[in-house]
C-alpha cells in the first residue's frame, strides 16, 4: 500500500531525511500502518506567502503495510496522510491497418500521437512542415544573424512545435490521469527527473530539443517514420499532397499547431466545421531577474535552494481579463513569426534560468465580438496586429519596445536603459505601442499593470520595457470534432488534434490530447 503524507512544511535548510523523519511521525501516530519501503519526495513547492518566514512544502510517499483489517480513509485524511491509488490507462487495439495513420505535425500532440500508435505496432507516419531540430536551430539562428525567415522553419514550426523554443513548462490546469504518463515518458527520453515532484515542473529549452530527438528515435526504431520539410498542402480520400509528394494514410491526425494559418485556410475552404473562440494578445514584459527575486523572496532572495522565482498574476474588470503567460525566469524575449511582413514575440528559458532577465506575456482576453465572430477574421485580426509591429520598428523584424511611463503617457521617447530588452539581442525599435494595439487592449493592460504593481512591487515601474506584440498564446479557432469519436464532423478519418486545433493550451495538455487521440484510433 502506497501512503502520501501531505502538507509537510519545513525550513529552507532542512534534508530530505528531516522530511522523511516528520512522515514517519505522522504514519505512527494514526498507528494503523507500519513503513515497509522506501520514501521519496512525491512533490515539491515553495511556500513564500510570508517573505520572512519562506517554507518548503512537501508530500512523501511511502510504502506501507495496515495493521487493521480495515481503514478509516477519513480519519487519516484529518492526518494529513491519504492512500494513493495511480492511475493508469488500458491500451486497446484492434489489427494494425495495411495503410498507416499520418500524423501531421510533431509538437506535444503529433509526438504523443505517434508515439503510442507506435508503441500499438500500428507504424506511423509523421509529416512536419517544419526541419528537424539541428536544423531548425540553424533556422532561427540564421533569421536572427541576417532577418532571412524560413516560413516553414522557425520558432513555431518545427521538431517538437512551439514549445522547442519555450520555457519548457509542464504545468496544466487540467487533471487526468495520462498527465503523468507525459511526465514519466519524458524522464525516459531524458528530462529532469526533479519534473516528476516540482509543483511548477519545467524541462528548459535546452534540454528538451534532446527530448525531441529521444522521442523521434523510438517512433523511428518502432516502425514508424518522420518526415521533415514535409508541409500539409491539401488531403482527400486517403492521400495526402505534402511539399515531399504524396502520402497514402488510413486515419489523419491534424496536430497541426496554432499558427498554420494556410491549413486552417485549406480546412475552411473544404467546408470542415471550424469555429472561432476568444483568445489573448498583448507585449512582453521584462524585469530583472534579480528584482524578481527581492519581491517574491525578500531577504532570501539570493538563496540559490529556491531558483529563480516566478510569479502569476491576474485581474479581471467588466467581464474580461487582463493576466500574465507563460512566465521565463532568467530568460529571454524571442522572435517568432512565422510569416513574412510580421512581428511576434514569445519567451525562452534554459533548464537552469540563469539569464539576466525575466519575462512573461502580460495579454488581455478578446473575445468573438472583439474581431468579428468569425474563424477568418479571428486570424486576419491577430495578422494585423502583427503587420502593425513588423511597420512601426522599420520593418526589418525590430520590435517596437517601450518603457511603462512612456506607455501611459502615450508617447515614445526614452530609451530602456535599466533593464535591456532581450529580443534578438536587442534588435529593438522605440516605439508608441499604443498606435500597434487596439484602445480596449491598451486600455487593460495599463489596468494590469497598475493591480500588478500592487502585487509585486516594481512590477509597474516607469523603466520597465514591454515589447510587442504577443499574438500566439493559443489557437483562434476551433477545428470542431465529436467528442466521442474523436473526428471531424462528417469524416471518420479526420482527427483535428492539440492546441493548434483548439483543445488544449500548452505541453502537457496537448501531449495528453495527443494520447486520447490515438486511443481513440485503436480503439476504432
Amino acid at each position: 500500500m502506497i501512503l502520501l503524507i501531505e502538507q509537510i512544511k519545513v525550513n529552507l535548510d532542512a534534508t530530505d531525511e528531516d522530511i522523511f523523519e516528520i512522515a514517519k511521525v505522522r504514519i505512527s501516530n494514526t498507528r494503523t500502518f507500519s513503513i515497509v519501503g522506501d520514501m521519496h519526495i512525491f512533490k515539491r513547492s515553495v511556500d513564500a506567502r510570508k517573505k520572512d518566514d519562506i517554507k518548503i512544502v512537501c508530500t512523501v510517499c511511502a510504502e506501507a503495510e495496515s495493521k487493521k483489517a480495515s481503514i478509516d480513509s477519513d480519519y487519516l485524511l484529518t492526518k494529513g496522510i491519504k492512500i494513493f491509488t495511480e492511475d493508469s490507462f488500458e491500451i486497446k487495439c484492434g489489427k494494425a491497418p495495411s495503410v498507416p495513420p499520418l500524423v501531421v505535425g510533431f509538437g506535444p500532440a503529433g509526438m504523443f500521437c505517434a508515439l503510442i500508435l507506435a508503441r500499438a505496432g500500428y507504424k506511423p507516419t509523421v509529416i512536419e512542415r517544419g526541419s528537424d531540430i539541428d536544423t531548425r536551430v540553424k533556422d532561427v539562428e540564421g533569421f536572427y544573424a541576417n532577418g532571412r525567415l524560413n516560413t516553414d522553419s522557425n520558432i513555431q514550426f518545427g521538431a517538437g512545435g512551439a514549445g522547442t523554443f519555450s520555457d519548457g513548462k509542464l504545468t496544466t490546469r487540467i487533471n487526468d490521469s495520462k498527465c503523468s504518463f507525459v511526465l514519466k515518458t519524458l524522464c525516459e527520453h531524458g528530462a529532469p527527473e526533479d519534473i516528476m515532484y516540482k509543483a511548477k515542473p519545467h524541462i528548459g529549452t535546452d534540454k528538451l530539443r534532446n527530448v525531441v530527438k529521444s522521442i523521434e528515435s523510438e517512433i523511428i526504431a518502432l516502425g514508424g517514420r518522420v518526415i521533415y520539410n514535409a508541409r500539409l498542402d491539401s488531403f482527400d480520400n486517403g492521400i495526402a499532397h505534402t511539399a515531399k509528394g504524396d502520402i497514402l494514410y488510413s486515419d489523419i491526425i491534424l496536430a497541426i499547431g496554432h499558427s498554420a494559418r494556410d491549413t486552417y485556410k485549406y480546412l475552411m475552404g473544404k467546408g470542415f466545421a471550424v469555429e472561432p473562440k476568444a483568445f489573448s494578445v498583448g507585449v512582453r514584459v521584462e524585469h530583472l531577474q534579480t528584482d524578481i527575486n527581492e519581491a517574491m523572496y525578500g531577504r532570501y532572495a539570493e538563496d540559490k535552494r529556491l531558483g529563480a522565482a516566478d510569479y502569476n498574476v491576474s485581474y479581471r474588470k467588466d467581464g474580461k481579463g487582463v493576466y500574465s503567460f507563460c512566465m521565463c525566469p532568467g530568460g529571454e524575449v524571442v522572435a517568432a513569426t512565422s510569416e513574412e511582413g510580421g512581428v511576434v514575440v514569445n519567451g525562452m528559458s534554459v533548464y537552469a534560468r540563469n539569464g539576466r532577465n525575466s519575462n512573461s506575456a502580460i495579454c488581455v482576453q478578446v473575445d468573438k465580438d472583439d474581431y468579428g465572430n468569425d474563424p477568418a477574421l479571428a486570424i486576419e485580426f491577430q495578422r494585423m496586429l502583427e503587420r502593425n509591429a513588423f511597420l512601426a520598428a522599420g520593418s526589418d523584424y525590430s520590435a517596437p519596445v517601450q518603457t511603462l511611463g512612456d506607455f501611459y503617457e502615450c508617447k515614445a521617447v526614452t530609451e530602456p536603459t535599466r533593464i535591456k530588452p532581450s529580443y534578438m539581442d536587442g534588435k529593438v525599435k522605440v516605439c508608441d505601442i499604443n498606435t500597434v494595439l487596439p484602445k480596449f487592449v491598451c486600455d487593460y493592460l495599463k489596468i494590469g499593470f497598475n493591480e500588478f504593481g500592487k502585487k509585486i512591487k516594481g512590477f509597474n515601474s516607469s523603466y520597465v520595457p514591454i515589447t510587442g506584440v504577443e499574438t500566439r498564446t493559443s489557437a483562434p479557432l476551433r477545428i470542431m470534432r465529436d467528442q466521442r469519436l474523436y473526428n471531424a464532423f462528417m469524416n471518420p478519418t479526420v482527427y483535428p488534434c492539440g492546441e493548434g486545433a483548439g483543445y488544449a493550451g500548452g505541453i502537457m495538455s496537448a501531449a495528453v490530447d495527443g494520447i486520447n487521440v490515438a486511443l481513440a484510433i485503436l480503439n476504432k
